[in-house]
């Protein structure tokens, strides 16, 4: 019997009872939910390996779910929606969503998608894991010691202030994960609002012009325009 849970939340009973009968199959524990509010309440009642949200659910919708839950875990999210339309795909994958597929789907591509996805968080969180164990996370060129707190880039130390350290540190253990300003303040500053928008980005030019070969075209922490920013690197092995 698998351990994999997967939250399904859609307002559809048709879908979710679809999905769970298909996803029990492969041996998945499913738990559903009808809306968003009911998701975030399972969310914080158990651990969840996969969550498939619906973009338009009633009393918060998917997007909300999907920023909330980001806020605190890197848990695949595959988001489901009944518009064919590329913005909703933008703003989906850009609020934290891994996949996005489009209503009526097939439910074989959905299960593939679903294991697509647990195989690539399996090996990244493996990954992960084995060095946050180790105290270092390694990416080629730049390493971050979690328990020294100290920087390299190409292998030489750096000086890095306390709030950079900080956002280094968010970007370099959830990569390819796209961050607002918002989630930035949250996060790195602990607080829910933003007295200065610009606050998250003198610290983002800050700390590029210490870890970048070329702070105009960084290579690690990249801007996704219009919503926020995201660390790209190539893995490493442990040093």
């Amino acid at each position: 019997m698998s351990n994999i849970r997967v939250l399904i939340a859609d307002d559809e009973k048709e879908i979710r009872d679809l999905l769970k009968a298909y996803l029990e199959r492969e041996f998945y524990h499913v738990d559903v939910a009808c809306n968003g509010e009911e998701a975030l309440t399972l969310f914080n009642r158990a651990t969840y390996n996969l969550l498939i949200l619906d973009v338009m659910m009633p009393k918060i919708d998917g997007i909300q779910v999907c920023q909330e839950i980001r806020s605190s875990s890197n848990v695949p999210i595959l988001m489901l929606t009944a518009k064919d339309d590329e913005i909703d795909k933008i703003i989906g994958l850009t609020i934290g969503a891994d996949d996005y597929i489009t209503k009526p789907f097939s439910i074989n591509e959905v299960v593939a998608r679903i294991k697509a996805l647990m195989r690539r968080f399996l090996v990244l969180g493996s990954e992960l894991t084995k060095q946050e164990a180790s105290g270092i996370v390694h990416f080629k060129g730049l390493s971050i010691d979690l328990k020294k707190y100290t920087v390299f880039v190409n292998n030489q130390e750096i000086s890095l202030t306390a709030k950079e350290l900080d956002l280094l540190r968010l970007f370099m253990t959830h990569p390819e994960q796209v961050f607002t300003k918002s989630q930035l303040f949250r996060q790195v500053w602990d607080n829910n609002y933003i007295e200065d928008d610009n606050t998250v980005m003198v610290h983002i030019r800050k700390l590029r012009k210490k870890i970048e070969d070329d702070p105009s075209n960084p290579k690690y922490i990249q801007t996704v325009w219009g919503i926020g920013y995201k660390f790209v690197g190539e893995k490493d092995e442990v040093r």
